[in-house]
C-alpha cells in the first residue's frame, strides 16, 4: 500500500469519525479556561493510534508490545475524553505503556537498574506535558510534525527504526492539521491525540537513545518541556491545583492575553523547536552542556517575558 493510499485512508477515516462524533455529541464546549469560543469536535487525534495500527498491518515491522501499548494508552485517553477518568487509572496505563517501550528496546536487561525510575518519570512526564500543551489550534499537529521530520532525518543517518514507522506519523500530522490548522478549527485532538502522538514520539526517541546511547534527542521536546515545567512551578507558587484546567502556559498567554493569532503562536513554537533540533543534530557537545545551552535561554525568556505579557488580574491570583 503506497503512502498516498494510506493518506487517503486516514483522511476518510477522520471524516467518518466526524460523523460519529457529531452523532454521539463528542464535542468540546468552550468555558472560561478555554482558548476557543465555539463548540468543536473533540477526539480527532484518534488518527494517531489508527496510523500506528495501519503501520503494523501493512508493514508488520513493529513489536506487538509497542502496538499494544499505543492502543492501550490511546484507548484510556479516549475514555478520559468522554468520562474524565481518575488520575491513578491513567497513570497505571501510562506505566504499562512506557514499560512496553522499555521491553521492546531490551531496557530491562541492558539498562542500569537505578536508571529505570528516572526513565519512567522522564517519559511519563513528557507524555503528560504533551497533553498539557494541547490548547490552541495547530500547536500539537505542527509541533509533532517538526519532531517526526527531525527524527526521520536522524534515522537517515543512524538507521535505528523502519522509516515508514516515522513517515506514517508525518502523514497523520498532515491529515490532522488539514482540519485543525485553521482560525476556526474543524476538530481538536483531545487526550487521545495528544497522548497518542506523545507516546509515538517517545517510543521513537527511546529507540534512538537505545541505539546511540545519547540522551540529547530528548531535547527534541525542549520547547514544550520548558513551558510545561515552568508553568507547573508557577502554578505551585500560586498555590493552584496543577491538575485543574487553566490558561497560564506561555503559549496561552500569547494567544489569549496578547491576542496573537493562535496559528502564529503554534508556528512560533514549532519553528523554535525546529531551530533547536538543527543545533541538536549538528552540535558535537555532551548532553549536559547541550541541555544547558538550549534550555537556559528558553527559561530566561519564559521568566522575563511571561510577567510582562500577562494581564494584571492573572498575576494577582
Amino acid at each position: 500500500m503506497s503512502f498516498i493510499v494510506i493518506t487517503a485512508v486516514l483522511f476518510i477515516a477522520l471524516l467518518f469519525y466526524f460523523r460519529i462524533a457529531d452523532k454521539f455529541n463528542i464535542i468540546d464546549k468552550p468555558n472560561s479556561r478555554s482558548s476557543h469560543t465555539e463548540v468543536t469536535i473533540r477526539g480527532a487525534g484518534i488518527i494517531f493510534p489508527l496510523a500506528i495500527i495501519i503501520y503494523a498491518v501493512v508493514f508488520g515491522k513493529v513489536s506487538f508490545m509497542l502496538v499494544g501499548g499505543a492502543v492501550l494508552i490511546s484507548l484510556i485517553s479516549f475514555l478520559d475524553d468522554l468520562y474524565t477518568l481518575p488520575n491513578r487509572v491513567r497513570l497505571m496505563v501510562q506505566l504499562l505503556a512506557v514499560s512496553s517501550i522499555i521491553f521492546v528496546v531490551d531496557g530491562f536487561s541492558s539498562w542500569p537498574l537505578w536508571s529505570l525510575p528516572i526513565i519512567y518519570v522522564l517519559f511519563i512526564g513528557c507524555i503528560n506535558a504533551y497533553n498539557f500543551m494541547d490548547g490552541i489550534n495547530g500547536i500539537t499537529g505542527l509541533y509533532s510534525l517538526v519532531a517526526f521530520v527531525s527524527l526521520l532525518y536522524v534515522n537517515s543517518r543512524v538507521a535505528f527504526v523502519d522509516p515508514p514507522f516515522i513517515i506514517l506519523g508525518i502523514l497523520a500530522c498532515l491529515v490532522f492539521l488539514f482540519f485543525n490548522f485553521r482560525k476556526r478549527a474543524k476538530c481538536f485532538a483531545g487526550d487521545v491525540g495528544s497522548v497518542g502522538v506523545a507516546f509515538w514520539l517517545i517510543s521513537i526517541i527511546i529507540m534512538l537513545i537505545a541505539a546511540t546511547r545519547d540522551f540529547k534527542y530528548v531535547l527534541f521536546l525542549s520547547v514544550y518541556g520548558v513551558d510545561a515545567i515552568l508553568t507547573i512551578v508557577h502554578r505551585l507558587m500560586l498555590r493552584q491545583n496543577i491538575f485543574d484546567a487553566h490558561r497560564l502556559h506561555f503559549y496561552q498567554i500569547l494567544a489569549n492575553d496578547r491576542n496573537i493569532p493562535q496559528l502564529y503562536v503554534s508556528t512560533l513554537y514549532a519553528a523554535l523547536q525546529l531551530l533547536l533540533n538543527v543545533i541538536i543534530v549538528n552540535a558535537d557537545l555532551q548532553f549536559l552542556m547541550l541541555f544547558c545551552l538550549l534550555n537556559i535561554p528558553l527559561c530566561i525568556l519564559y521568566v522575563f517575558l511571561k510577567p510582562r505579557f500577562m494581564k494584571n488580574h492573572i498575576l494577582s491570583r
